[in-house]
């Protein structure tokens, strides 16, 4: 069911000056719009010069508020193109007064415009849209055009940390990492009963972890 539209959107968006970027070139085709400049500079849109970690589709932004709190020194830029669930995370952040989060509206087809080369520490892709027609492959945050992407932003040494809740998906998204260059690790078929420590639940998590379906993870490096 689609969420129905927040009173006063716009309005509220407009207002979100001191958590928000708003991408400018979302209208454009994907082609001409990745070679403009937009880049971001992480020293004047953070209050402290610290590590920079990305989230790609960061949805009513529990996981990056709960980052943003429980590591102080570390920043977070999370990115949502949903600006119905964008608000929420921004009430969130600001209710929590955390000065380490910043949200960019907008898609991830974009960020080679936004983001500097080799300037992310990590990259969290937590249940991302699975697409599972296959005339839809193309959008799957884990398809090629945008593991090129993230390798593009990624620091040398810099991690992706993937969670997903659907099975062919996550076995589609080991392909694609194996094929693009990365090396797998800590890879999880049922994340809640491993022992791995230190995971932040997400909004999705919780209720698919509820419902008994098991929570697939993996952290994929790219090869030196």
């Amino acid at each position: 069911m689609r969420m129905k539209r927040k009173k006063n959107l716009d309005e509220r968006i407009a207002a979100s000056s001191d958590y928000l970027i708003e991408m400018k070139n979302q209208s454009l085709n994907y082609n001409d719009a990745v070679n403009e400049n937009h880049i971001i500079n992480f020293r004047e849109i953070f209050k402290k010069d610290q590590p920079v970690y990305l989230e790609v589709g960061s949805g009513k932004g529990q996981f990056g508020c709960t980052f943003a709190k429980e590591n102080p020194d570390k920043n977070i830029l999370c990115v949502e193109r949903n600006k119905n669930v964008l608000i929420l995370a921004i009430d969130s952040a600001r209710a929590m007064g955390l000065d380490n989060i910043m949200f960019l509206c907008g898609t991830a087809e974009y960020l080679p415009s936004y983001i500097e080369k080799q300037s992310v520490e990590s990259i969290f892709l937590n249940f991302s849209c699975p697409f599972p027609k296959s005339k839809h492959v193309a959008h799957r945050l884990t398809n090629p055009r945008f593991l090129n992407i993230y390798k593009e932003i990624l620091k040398p040494e810099g991690v992706i940390c993937q969670k997903t809740d659907n099975m062919h998906f996550f076995e589609y998204s080991i392909e694609q990492f194996s094929s693009c260059g990365f090396v797998l690790s800590n890879i999880s078929l049922d994340l809640h009963n491993s022992d791995f420590e230190g995971n932040i639940v997400t909004e999705y998590e919780e209720k698919f972890s509820s419902q008994g379906y098991p929570i697939y993870s993996l952290e994929a490096r790219l090869k030196n």
